[in-house]
């Protein structure tokens, strides 16, 4: 007999396939990247192989998704909701190593090593949606985010570049210190890291009344706040993602976002949702204040960029509505709404990158004047994520569903968020000021007399462009299957967490 258990090697292994494929394909691409001299070809060969690895990585996940294991109270989850994320998670970094192709070259970037930051990065991400321990969620975090720092800055010759890189780097420290005090608190009021035993001791008095254990919460939410840029947290989103190169810019806004809003759900529903009534008012607050900011300040952008930061700022308080149902439904809900909001968001960044002319300079609205006539397929394109995400029906697509399941589950929550399901429909309303701006801009301003036609678009570009169209207007026409998928990844996930966070009393709502 051997000395040791192989039962536990094999369950570690299983459970960390994915990450495992990520992370070692991007090392071994770390080496490849750095042994030959920088050129555009290089950089384009490194982009491919990395593309490579995130399929390789995707069927690792829908392996595992496939093999059903069971659900553990380990350091790793190993439920459908992770494996949801992951996919959604992968999604976003094809898409963003897709786009990068195109303006790299364009912008004569040939740092291959950006392409391998964004396997890190992602490999981060994947780390956090599975983690099931604080500790391994501050792991995913930082990997995560020291990745991001460097991209933003990515382009050495862009003043404005290196500014978003210091701007995030200071702050992002900032918001980890935040994170770690509250994590070292909620070990001293608990005892534990794993999200499950702090849920088991949660229910205790002893445990939810200290003020170590309240402290600890409250910390933890600032720092989660701050990763999902919910106002107040949201200062650094807009001149970070304006002066980033826009591939990352996207990247930041989506896959940064689904990462984080699955380490919120978890902590939310596992760890502290027995004690719900001691943080749901603030979380509430959160919600409304991030959609009433986001939206507000889109409204006075002229900027493309500045004005998808902002944008990206409101859909992390509706993505807030869902989380304060405290529910498998609401989960679901977050999980539907990130694909669309990542295949709007980044489909209106890879038009972005397709208009840039190879300079570092603002996005201007103006520059779309007249998109119609030069260039057709690039405006309808556009039109529709900006109709997605505002949740215009069919024309929007999926992006009308996204937002009718949040407010479903919000207002079929044990305790019906209503009050805060009126606020989304406003902030909603509010949107189309400057969604619908854009449109107008394309469609009825006349192109400035003597204003060249844009650069044509590589093919990969395009591909991106077409295939997120597609998968919005499909998706908006038959809902069903994604819709299926993520309530079956959520339900059994957060089944155990559901009736202890039913106990939400109407009271902590406004």
């Amino acid at each position: 007999m051997l000395p040791f258990d192989l039962a536990i090697p094999s369950q570690l292994m299983q459970a960390y396939l994915p990450d495992i494929v990520l992370m070692g394909g991007g090392m071994l691409l770390l080496l490849w990247a750095v042994w030959r001299p920088e050129s555009e070809a290089h950089s384009r060969s490194v982009a491919f192989l990395a593309l490579g690895v995130c399929a390789a990585a995707l069927a690792a996940v829908i392996w595992s998704w496939r093999m059903a294991f069971t659900a553990t109270n380990g350091p790793v989850a190993v439920d459908g909701f992770r494996w949801a994320s992951d996919v959604v998670i992968l999604l976003g970094t094809m898409m963003t190593l897709a786009i990068a192709v195109d303006f790299n070259a364009r912008m004569k970037l040939v740092a291959a090593e950006s392409h391998v930051l964004t396997l890190l990065a992602a490999s981060g991400m994947m780390l956090l949606s599975g983690a099931r321990d604080l500790m391994l969620m501050f792991l995913g975090i930082e990997l995560m985010s020291v990745s991001v720092y460097v991209l933003t800055g990515i382009d050495r010759r862009s003043g404005r570049g290196a500014e978003a890189s210091l701007k995030y780097f200071l702050l992002g420290c900032f918001s980890s210190a935040f994170l770690l005090y509250g994590i070292a608190l909620v070990y001293g009021a608990t005892g534990s890291t794993n999200l499950i035993t702090i849920g088991e001791r949660f229910t205790t008095p002893a445990v939810s009344e200290q003020p170590m254990m309240l402290v600890g919460l409250a910390l933890l939410l600032v720092g989660f706040a701050f990763k999902v840029a919910a106002a107040p947290f949201h200062m650094w989103t807009p001149d970070v993602y304006d002066g980033a190169p826009a591939p990352y810019s996207g990247f930041m806004a989506c896959a940064v976002k689904t990462a984080s809003f699955a380490a919120l759900l978890r902590v939310c529903l596992e760890a502290v949702g027995p004690g719900s009534e001691k943080w749901h008012l603030a979380l509430w607050w959160l919600a409304a204040a991030t959609m009433v900011v986001g939206n507000l300040f889109a409204l006075q952008q002229r900027n493309v960029k500045r004005m998808l930061s902002y944008s990206s700022i409101a859909h992390a308080g509706f993505l807030l509505v869902a989380v304060t149902a405290q529910t498998p439904e609401g989960a679901a809900a977050v999980v539907f709404y990130l694909v669309a909001y990542t295949l709007a968001t980044l489909g209106a960044f890879a038009v972005v990158v397709a208009l840039n002319e190879g300079k570092d300079g603002p996005a201007d609205i103006g520059d779309y004047a007249g998109l119609w006539t030069v260039r057709p397929g690039l405006a309808m394109a556009m039109a529709v994520f900006m109709l997605a995400l505002l949740g215009f029906p069919l024309v929007g697509g999926m992006g009308f569903f996204a937002k009718w399941y949040v407010l479903q589950a919000a207002l079929k929550a044990p305790a019906p968020q209503t009050k805060l399901s009126i606020i989304l429909v406003l902030a909603t309303v509010v949107s189309a000021g400057f969604y619908l701006y854009v449109v107008m801009v394309m469609f009825m301003r006349p192109r400035p007399e003597g204003a060249a036609a844009p650069p044509p678009s590589s093919p990969m570009l395009r591909f991106v462009i077409a295939t997120s169209v597609a998968l919005i207007l499909v998706l908006g026409l038959y809902p069903s299957p994604a819709v299926r998928l993520a309530q079956h990844s959520t339900a059994r996930s957060f089944a155990p967490a559901a009736p202890k966070a039913a106990a939400v009393p109407a009271a902590a709502s406004p």
